[in-house]
């Protein structure tokens, strides 16, 4: 995620917004850039590549200044440069702006715009926002905002720089995360606590739809009905390396929790609300394209291939074409059935895993069409594709993946539900029913997070567990699989997942008295036989933890503990089961002191073989 710094006050600027911008740098970016008001007018200076090259300018070029705004980017809409950095400003450089979030509007306000003689110089969503601001602009920078906030759609935390107003900085704040810092006869702005620690521990955090004025002496909050709001300052008593997990013990919470924001992110600009269709700008694959495709081929490692998995499912079931998940370690080493009839779809978190960037190569080799699903941007594999669809999950800083895999599965649904409208077989009511669950679910998210007391209560009574056996039957059954690796990778308990079908094909020899077993029933179709499968290890002295959305009553009674999750439709209730999974690894690791975020011999990105 994208961070924001900035600054009104006494000091000089550039130091206060560099300082700040290297402790969001946990963050991750490809680029950087600041503009402060400078002798009359807006200086903007911005580049691609670490922040240390705006150091070296600002250290080689000072820019006397007592306020302004920064930005760590990290690459949405445009590759990582020089022109897509922010901070982004209208022709004269009379506005400048700084964005985290998506704009999903911005083709239709760029087209606009142009009309109208704006000229773009980027690649980028943010770009409209300081053109439109100009458009908007009657001598009050406040009601331009206010004018914007009503044209815009998506999200979005903005600070803004006026050279006509240059006694204040204009934040605003939608479904993307900005804050106030309070000082004495100083203010500041940011997109996390980080940022301004070392200047204040008075921070006021914003809600959706306000606008801050931040001034050298005054802060002013005015809520969504432009009623000015008396701020509940928060005081922060964190350390620094605290502060960079936001409060959370580990980065993994942390991930967690944001997961919420994150899904909804990566359904912006794609799926819409009341709209029956989606928009996949980097991915060129028209119906003629998938009816030449024989086979769609899914290959990925570790927690990607999970998503693929879904992946798999989703797509055979909306687009009725054939697909085969495979692990990349595999699929380029035992001469697969590729050619130019063949889609290859390659599911990375980093985009530079070894192996799955050689099963492309592979591919690519033999014709296939190849698209990549990834969190980066400009990495090897978004490279070498032919199409790309990002995650937009923001950097995940643990090991162990919770956001990337929640954000891998939301791309395999907006991906699925194309290809199921380009080949008339997912009608628009079908479409309409699945975007809708699909729009509640941060919401939903959110409320499987708010109640985890219970999950971290079993993990206290069962933390010296030694194996622990995952069991679900359909899309339960691949949410099984990343459970069960989830818990091995940060708890090194020995676990396994096993289709609850399968069961008398030899797992249940492992089961004992008091084996702990997790059991997901959240297919309605299949909660009967999944139930049956319980009743098999409970007959077998089983300990029986089961998740389910609803008949909370009929199994009640047929297991030891139940967790309910909230109703969903069967496609998507992975996405929820999965978190509870994600949480209950997180506290068994905590219970047996293990090293949550660097869990040993693993690394974030395996870059060999």
């Amino acid at each position: 995620m994208c961070g924001i710094v900035g600054y009104i006050g006494y000091r000089q600027s550039t130091d206060v917004l560099l300082h700040g911008l290297s402790k969001l740098e946990y963050r991750g970016y490809d680029s950087a850039g600041l503009a402060v008001y400078h002798q009359g007018s807006i200086t903007v200076r911005k580049f691609k590549g670490r922040l240390q090259t705006l150091t070296q300018d600002i250290a080689n070029s000072p820019i006397e200044a007592t306020v302004g705004i920064g930005h760590t980017r990290w690459a949405t809409h445009g590759e990582p440069s020089d022109a897509n950095s922010h901070p982004h400003a209208n022709h004269h450089a009379t506005i400048a702006v700084v964005h985290n979030g998506i704009i999903e509007n911005y083709l239709e306000l760029r087209e606009m715009l142009m009309k109208e003689g704006y000229r773009f110089t980027s690649q980028t969503d943010s770009e409209v926002l300081a053109h439109l601001l100009d458009k908007l602009y009657e001598g009050n920078l406040v009601v331009a905002v206010r004018k914007m906030l009503k044209i815009i759609k998506g999200s979005y935390a903005l600070a803004i720089l006026c050279e006509k107003e240059p006694d204040k900085i204009v934040g605003v704040r939608k479904n993307s995360p900005l804050i106030v810092g309070l000082g004495e006869s100083e203010n500041f702005l940011a997109s996390d606590i980080p940022a301004i620690l070392n200047y204040t521990r008075n921070v006021y955090l914003m809600e959706n739809d306000e606008i801050v004025i931040c001034t050298q002496d005054n802060v002013t909050i005015l809520d969504e009905n432009d009623l000015e709001k008396q701020p509940d300052i928060f005081k922060v008593n964190w350390d620094a390396q605290d502060a960079e997990k936001g409060g959370y013990e580990h980065f993994m919470l942390k991930e967690i929790h944001e997961q919420p924001e994150s899904i909804r992110k990566t359904m912006l600009s794609r799926i819409f609300e009341e709209k029956d269709y989606v928009v996949l700008d980097d991915v060129k694959i028209t119906k003629e394209d998938l009816d030449r495709f024989q086979k769609v081929y899914i290959v990925a490692c570790g927690t990607a291939y999970h998503a693929g998995l879904v992946g798999k499912y989703l797509i055979e079931k909306y687009a009725r074409i054939p697909v085969e998940c495979d692990i990349a370690s595999e699929f380029r080493y035992r001469n697969p059935l590729v050619d130019k009839c063949t889609l290859c779809i390659v599911i990375s978190q980093s985009g530079e895993t070894a192996d799955s960037l050689a099963a492309l190569e592979l591919a690519k080799a033999q014709s296939a069409r190849v698209l990549a699903v990834t969190n980066v941007q400009g990495s090897s594999i978004a490279r070498a594709a032919h199409d790309v669809i990002y995650t937009w999950a923001g950097p995940e800083i643990a090991v162990a993946s919770t956001k990337a895999y929640t954000t891998q599965l939301l791309c395999m649904y907006a991906l699925s539900m194309h290809f199921g409208l380009l080949t008339q077989h997912l009608s628009k009511q079908q479409y309409a029913a699945l975007r809708d669950e699909l729009f509640d679910l941060p919401r939903l998210v959110q409320q499987v997070i708010a109640t985890d007391e219970g999950l971290h209560a079993l993990a206290k009574r069962r933390k010296n567990a030694e194996d622990i056996y995952f069991i679900g039957r359909g899309l339960d059954y691949y949410v099984s699989l990343e459970g069960s690796l989830k818990l091995k990778e940060i708890s090194y308990i020995h676990s396994e997942a096993a289709a609850a079908g399968e069961l008398k094909h030899g797992p249940i020899a492992l089961i004992d008295q008091g084996t702990l077993v997790i059991a997901l029933l959240t297919q309605d179709e299949l909660f009967n036989k999944t139930l049956s499968n319980i009743k098999e290890v409970k007959s077998r002295g089983a300990y029986v933890v089961a998740f389910c959305k609803e008949n909370a009553e009929i199994i009640r009674k047929e297991v030891d503990e139940l967790f309910v999750i909230p109703k969903a439709a069967d496609d998507v209730a992975p996405v929820l089961a999965v978190i509870c999974l994600q949480l209950l690894s997180y506290y068994f690791a905590c219970e047996r002191g293990c090293d949550v975020d660097k869990p040993r011999n693993l690394a974030k990105s395996v870059t060999v073989e």
